[in-house]
């Protein structure tokens, strides 16, 4: 009699067992389950590429200051001299005999850049 007692209440737990079971996941299998575990999955999926893209981010940055120190890119340029003032020789053709040396203007300048200036 203990042995069917025994094998009765092993059923029934069995049985209660594999029905919380069944119902669990057939509570997972509806429509709305599965969207609110893909909206998760597709909200931690976008989490782990965000924090990919940082770390690349991150990594490229180190990198380009590595290269830029191995190329000495990454130097502070050192400062160009100022470029001297020009002197303009003017030629005087109505000087007469007594007087024949050039004179020179101190404040004339000529800029590089414009080439317009003769026209």
């Amino acid at each position: 009699m203990f042995r069917r007692t025994f094998w009765f209440t092993a059923g029934a737990a069995a049985g209660v067992w594999a029905t919380t079971k069944v119902n669990r996941k057939l509570k997972q299998l509806t429509p709305e389950s599965l969207a609110a575990q893909a909206a998760n999955k597709a909200v931690e999926a976008g989490h782990k590429l965000k924090d990919f893209a940082l770390d690349v981010r991150d990594n490229m940055a180190e990198r380009e200051a590595e290269l830029g120190d191995a190329l000495g890119i990454n130097e502070a340029p050192d400062p160009e001299p100022l470029p001297q003032s020009r002197f303009a020789v003017i030629q005087n053709t109505f000087a007469t005999k007594q007087t024949k040396q050039p004179k020179y203007l101190e404040n004339t300048r000529y800029s590089i850049n414009n080439r317009n200036e003769d026209h």
